[in-house]
């Protein structure tokens, strides 16, 4: 099914473009699923005259090019490219579009992933950094018109909105216009919302990064990465470096983010409608310091992620009352929330982002508070997901009475 094209007709919804866009069926078969080109290479008419545009697999490959015409179809982008991992696209990114001596600014609470690679590995090759609060926009606005510590020019500023793991809400339209007054582009992570809940190039931003590993791919079987634009620059300077560096997708991997990305908009409904039942049990828990999760009245930004949110997600982060004893208890407890890295599959996941997925910012100013966990809310049905946790709180309370007697 080719999706219409011209401005006459309407544009088909988030499920029918997720089901459609990029899936032609093949054409000497008749096959509904487009095969998965394996090809590494491709014979030639002539010197230098290419049978449909492919040459080399390092270059283009029909299947990765099926998956980037279908994120930039759900992101409403131009151009979308797919990356080896999230990171990878990050670090293609960045090369890209800045040079030593330039500077970022980003969340005081990004993912450590990322931070540690704009810090520790770019850092080296003289892009400078400032971690703010970003949901603090004059305090953004100072940081940018800073610069760098050696006078470098902003000119990426990054965002996470939801971020990882603090759950904070940055508004997004009002950090474009912030970005593009001082000559910056805004960068926004849109893996914890996803396509289907939040799409910030609407919003104003200028690049969308997703690791696709969670929600697009959306059963932990395969780790990718990608970068959506819609502006014709930008997609050349960015597919330049990812040729030249070459952290592409594998065929493979490509498939099989495509086969996840179908079914995207019925997942993040069930992993919302999950997350919202089980943040409104955790309010209720004596054992609980503070639930964090945008679709809460009481979180600071519920009122800011009604607007720029389809739903609010699948992601809760928890703090509680006992400190890092209990929530290490906690996490150590379940059995239907699985402890592992990672998020956005099918599966419930819990972390603990102190000692795992945030470890490399420990001690730094973007450290996470020892008290909290991170919980990734699968399909499952929502009464075990609760009921898993409340045995789980049960062996706090049991803990508890045993130190006392």
């Amino acid at each position: 099914m080719s999706l219409p094209e011209s401005s006459s007709v309407p544009t088909p919804g988030f499920n029918t473009r997720a089901v459609h866009a990029g899936q032609e069926f093949e054409p000497r078969t008749g096959a509904v699923v487009p095969p998965v080109h394996f090809s590494t290479t491709y014979a030639q008419e002539a010197i230098g005259v290419l049978r449909a545009g492919y040459e080399y697999g390092r270059g283009t490959n029909p299947t990765r090019d099926s998956l980037q015409e279908q994120l930039a179809a759900l992101e409403g982008g131009t151009a979308a490219f797919s990356f080896s991992s999230g990171l990878a696209a990050e670090d293609s990114m960045i090369r890209a579009l800045t040079r030593p001596g330039d500077h970022i600014v980003l969340g005081n609470d990004a993912y450590g992933g990322t931070y540690r690679l704009i810090a520790r590995v770019l850092g080296e090759w003289g892009i400078g950094n400032t971690p703010v609060d970003m949901s603090n926009l004059d305090a953004v606005a100072q940081a940018v018109a800073a610069g760098g510590s050696n006078g470098g020019k902003t000119r990426l500023v990054w965002v996470e909105t939801p971020s990882n793991p603090m759950m904070k809400i940055t508004d997004i339209a009002a950090l474009a216009t912030l970005a593009h007054d001082a000559g910056a582009l805004l960068v926004v992570d849109n893996t914890f919302a996803s396509p289907y809940l939040q799409n910030p190039l609407a919003l104003g931003a200028d690049i969308v990064v997703h690791s696709t590993t969670k929600y697009i791919g959306g059963h932990s079987d395969v780790v990718g990465g990608a970068i959506i634009v819609n502006d014709a620059e930008l997609a050349e300077k960015i597919g330049f470096v990812q040729f030249a560096v070459g952290a592409i997708s594998g065929p493979m991997d490509a498939f099989l983010t495509t086969r996840g990305l179908k079914t995207l908009g019925v997942r993040m409904d069930r992993h919302s409608d999950n997350a919202q039942a089980v943040a409104e049990w955790l309010l209720q828990r004596p054992e609980v310091e503070a639930v964090l999760y945008p679709g809460l009245p009481s979180h600071p930004g519920h009122e800011l992620a009604k607007k720029q949110m389809k739903k609010f997600g699948g992601m809760i982060s928890v703090q509680f009352k006992g400190g890092e004893a209990a929530a290490r208890k906690v996490a150590e407890s379940t059995s239907v929330f699985t402890l592992a890295e990672s998020l956005g599959g099918i599966e419930s996941l819990m972390n603990y982002p102190s000692e795992m997925t945030h470890a490399s910012v420990k001690g730094t100013e973007l450290a996470v508070p020892v008290n909290l966990i991170r919980l990734s809310c699968g399909i499952e049905d929502v009464e075990d997901l609760i009921a898993d946790l409340e045995q789980a709180f049960a062996q706090l309370d049991s803990a508890a009475g045993a130190s006392g007697s």
